[in-house]
C-alpha cells in the first residue's frame, strides 16, 4: 500500500511539473513573437530618412534582440513553475495576458525612451518620483503619441493572448497527461527543464547574456535596438543600486579594469605610491599668478542648449538672437559634450565632479560635500547664489543646494513673488524672469564682493510653450542640414532661440555696463534633444551628445582647444583660473584655455568624456574598455580610423579615480 501510494505521488508530481514545463513554453513564445515586432518597428519608426547599415549588422541585431527577448520570457516562464503546474487554463490564460501587457508596454516606453534619450531605459527613469511627478506626465501627455501606444499595447497583448490560444488548441499541453508511458514524460520533462533553463541563460555553451552583449554592431544606433524594455530596466535597476550604494570604494576602478587607485593613478602618470597621495593628486592644480582681482563669475545651464541649431545660424535661420554678435569675441567651444543625457545627472556631474548620479538624493545629499564648485568658490570668499525658473523642490534641490555651499537659492516660488505678473507653468516661470532678477541683482551687488551665480533655465524643454506675448521667429527651414523627422523640431527651435536670446541680451548688459572688466559669464547646455534627430549616420555620431560651451569676458585669450573634443568635465577646470579662484576643486578635466602641450600628457589630452561609460577622442567614439565598439566620427578621416587602447586605458582611469574619489571620501 506505501509502494503504491509513493508511485501514485510519484506520478502525480511528475504531471504537474510536466504540465506546468509544457505550459511555460506555450506562454515564452508569444512573449517572444511580441517584444520581437516591437523590435521591428522600433528600427522602423526610428531608421532616419537616407541611413544604410549593411544587411549583416540589422541581422545581427534582429537575431542578438530575440536571443534577449528569449532570455526575459524564459526567465519569467521559470519563475512560474511554481504556480503555472496547478492553476486552472482559465487563470493560466489571464497570467499570459497580464504577463504580456507588462512586457508589451515596457517596451513600448523603451521605445519612447530612445526617441527623447538616444538611448534604451537608464536610470534617468526614476526620475518620474524623484522629478515633480505630476509636471513630467503633463509632458508626457503632451508631447507623445499616448492614446496611441495604449492601444498598441492592447493590440500586441491581445496579439499575444490570441496567438497563446492557438497554441494551446494545437499543442494542447495537458493532454500528454494522458500518456501511459512514465519514462516519455521524464523524457519530455528533462529536456523541456533544460531547454527553458538554457534560454534564460540566452546560450548554451558561453557565458550568460549580460551587459556587455548588447554591442554587435560598430552602430550605437543599431546596438540601441537589441535591448527589449525588460532586460533594459533591469540593467537600469543595476546601475541604479551602484550609484546608492557607496560602501565599496574601488567598485568603479573595478568595473574600468583596475585593482586599484594606484593601478589607475600610474596609467595616468599621476603620484601614485599611497592613497592619500592618488587623492591629492586630485587635487592639485597650477598656482595662479599672485595679486590678480578674483571676478564674478556667472554659469548657464542651459536646458536642452543643443550645439547642432548653432551651427545653421545665419539671418535667415535665426535660432541665437542677441547671442550672434557676442560670439565674435567670445571663447566658442565647438566640439564640445555634455555629461549625461538627462538635466540632474548632468547637474551633479558639473557641481560634484562625480560620475555617480543620482548622488544627492540620498544622505550624500545631507552632508557637505568640500569640494563642490559652490563650496570652493564660497570658501575663495564669493557669495554664492543658485538661480532657476523652474521649482527648487524638484529633486530636493531647495536643500542640497544649501547645504553644497549655495548661500543662496532663488527659483520659480521667488520669482514669482519678485514679479507678481509671471505665469507659473509646468516647470516653473519663463525664463525672462531669471534675467530680469539677474540684472537688478547684479547691480546691486557689493564691489568687494565677488559673486558666484549658477543658473539653471527651464523653457527650452517640453512641450516647448512660449509666453503668449512672444513672437516666433520666421526660419528658412532649408538652411536645417540635420534631420527633419521630429515633429517638435520647429517648436524647439523657437524655444531655443527663445533661451539663447535672452542670455545674449543678458551678455550684452554686462559687456556694456560697469561691471565689463570684473565678470566673467560662461553658458552650456545640459544635454542634446531628440528633436535634432538620433544621430545615426556615423558622420553625425560625433553630434549626439553635443552642447555648446561659450566663456565670454574682456580680452580673453582662449587658447588652440576650441575645436578639441572636450566635455563637462573640463568647464570649471578652466573657469575658476579665469576668475582668479584657488581652492579644492577636483581636477576632473582640464583647462581648455591652456594651448595643447608639444609632447603627449594624458591629463590635458583632447578627450570628451559621457558619464555614462562613453568616451570620444578625434578619431571617434567608444564605449570604456570596449574596443569592438568604436566607430570612427572624424569628419575627415585619416587614413587609419581606429581603436587607440591608450587613449581608453587612460579615459578608463580617470573616470575610475572620478568614480573612486566619491566612494572613499562619502562613504561612512
Amino acid at each position: 500500500m506505501i509502494s503504491t501510494a509513493i508511485v501514485r505521488i510519484s506520478v502525480s508530481l511528475l504531471h504537474g511539473i510536466l504540465r506546468g514545463l509544457l505550459r511555460a513554453w506555450v506562454l515564452v513564445v508569444p512573449l517572444v513573437v511580441a517584444l520581437s515586432v516591437i523590435r521591428w518597428g522600433q528600427l522602423a519608426y526610428f531608421w532616419p530618412q537616407g541611413y544604410h547599415a549593411p544587411a549583416s549588422d540589422v541581422a545581427s541585431v534582429v537575431l542578438q534582440g530575440f536571443r534577449f527577448d528569449l532570455k526575459v520570457s524564459a526567465i519569467a516562464g521559470f519563475l512560474l513553475l511554481l504556480v503555472l503546474p496547478w492553476v486552472s487554463g482559465k487563470v493560466q490564460g489571464r497570467i499570459v495576458a497580464g504577463l504580456a501587457l507588462l512586457y508589451v508596454m515596457l517596451s513600448l516606453i523603451n521605445l519612447h525612451y530612445f526617441g527623447f534619450y538616444k538611448t534604451p531605459i537608464d536610470a534617468l527613469i526614476f526620475g518620474l518620483a524623484e522629478d515633480d511627478t505630476a509636471a513630467v506626465l503633463k509632458t508626457i501627455w503632451h508631447d507623445f503619441p499616448v492614446i496611441w501606444t495604449l492601444l498598441l499595447a492592447a493590440a500586441l497583448t491581445w496579439g499575444a493572448v490570441a496567438l497563446h490560444r492557438v497554441l494551446v488548441h494545437r499543442i494542447q499541453p495537458d493532454s500528454v497527461l494522458h500518456t501511459r508511458h512514465a519514462v516519455v514524460k521524464l523524457a519530455v520533462v528533462i529536456v523541456a527543464f533544460f531547454a527553458l533553463a538554457y534560454a534564460g541563460k540566452g546560450t548554451i555553451r558561453e557565458m550568460a547574456l549580460q551587459r556587455q552583449h548588447l554591442t554587435v554592431t560598430t552602430s550605437q544606433f543599431l546596438n540601441d535596438m537589441v535591448p527589449n524594455g525588460v532586460i533594459a530596466l533591469k540593467y537600469a535597476w543595476d546601475s541604479r543600486g551602484q550609484s546608492q550604494d557607496l560602501s565599496d570604494p574601488l567598485v568603479g576602478l573595478k568595473a574600468m579594469g583596475f585593482g586599484s587607485p594606484l593601478a589607475a593613478a600610474q596609467a595616468l602618470g599621476l603620484p601614485h605610491a599611497n592613497d592619500a597621495e592618488v587623492q591629492a593628486a586630485l587635487f592639485t592644480h597650477d598656482p595662479l599668478p599672485g595679486g590678480a582681482p578674483k571676478k564674478n563669475l556667472l554659469f548657464f545651464l542651459m536646458e536642452s542648449w543643443s550645439a547642432e541649431p548653432m551651427r545653421y545660424h545665419s539671418p535667415t535661420f535665426d535660432v541665437l538672437g542677441r547671442m550672434a554678435p557676442t560670439l565674435q569675441s567670445a571663447c566658442v567651444f565647438t566640439n564640445f559634450d555634455s555629461a549625461h543625457a538627462g538635466t540632474h545627472p548632468s547637474l551633479e556631474a558639473i557641481l560634484f565632479s562625480t560620475p555617480i548620479t543620482p548622488l544627492t538624493l540620498g544622505d550624500a545629499g545631507r552632508r557637505n560635500i568640500p569640494w563642490t564648485v559652490a563650496q570652493v568658490a564660497k570658501e575663495a570668499g564669493y557669495h554664492t547664489l543658485f538661480v532657476t525658473s523652474a521649482r527648487s523642490g524638484w529633486r530636493d534641490l531647495n536643500r542640497v543646494l544649501k547645504v553644497q555651499g549655495f548661500d543662496e537659492v532663488v527659483d520659480a516660488n521667488t520669482l514669482k513673488e519678485a514679479y507678481p505678473e509671471a505665469v507659473l507653468g509646468i516647470w516653473g516661470v519663463w525664463d525672462e524672469y531669471v534675467f530680469k532678477y539677474l540684472s537688478k541683482r547684479m547691480a546691486v551687488q557689493p564691489k568687494d564682493k565677488p559673486v558666484f551665480v549658477f543658473v539653471l533655465t527651464s523653457t527650452n524643454h517640453p512641450p516647448y510653450d512660449l509666453p503668449a506675448d512672444y513672437r516666433r521667429v520666421p526660419r528658412d527651414m532649408a538652411q536645417w542640414k540635420g534631420e527633419t523627422s521630429s515633429e517638435t523640431l520647429v517648436p524647439n527651435l523657437d524655444t531655443y532661440h527663445y533661451a539663447t536670446d535672452l542670455l545674449g541680451g543678458f551678455v550684452q548688459e554686462v559687456q556694456q555696463g560697469p561691471l565689463k572688466d570684473t565678470t566673467i559669464i560662461a553658458g552650456t547646455g545640459d544635454h542634446n534633444v531628440r528633436s535634432f534627430g538620433v544621430y545615426a549616420e556615423a558622420s553625425r555620431r560625433y553630434l549626439v551628445r553635443q552642447v555648446p560651451f561659450v566663456i565670454w569676458g574682456q580680452q580673453l585669450q582662449c587658447g588652440n582647444q576650441q575645436a578639441q573634443p572636450a566635455s563637462h568635465r573640463d568647464m570649471f577646470n578652466t573657469l575658476f583660473p579665469l576668475a582668479g579662484i584657488e581652492g579644492r576643486y577636483v581636477n576632473a578635466g582640464r583647462n581648455l584655455r591652456k594651448d595643447l602641450p608639444a609632447q603627449p600628457d594624458p591629463l590635458n589630452a583632447p578627450r570628451a568624456v559621457f558619464f555614462t561609460g562613453e568616451a570620444r577622442n578625434a578619431q571617434g567614439m567608444w564605449q570604456l574598455g570596449n574596443p569592438k565598439s568604436f566607430v570612427c566620427t572624424a569628419q575627415q578621416p585619416p587614413a587609419q580610423c581606429e581603436f587607440n587602447p591608450l587613449d581608453d586605458l587612460q579615459e578608463r582611469a580617470r573616470y575610475a579615480l572620478l568614480d573612486w574619489n566619491v566612494r572613499t571620501s562619502l562613504h561612512k
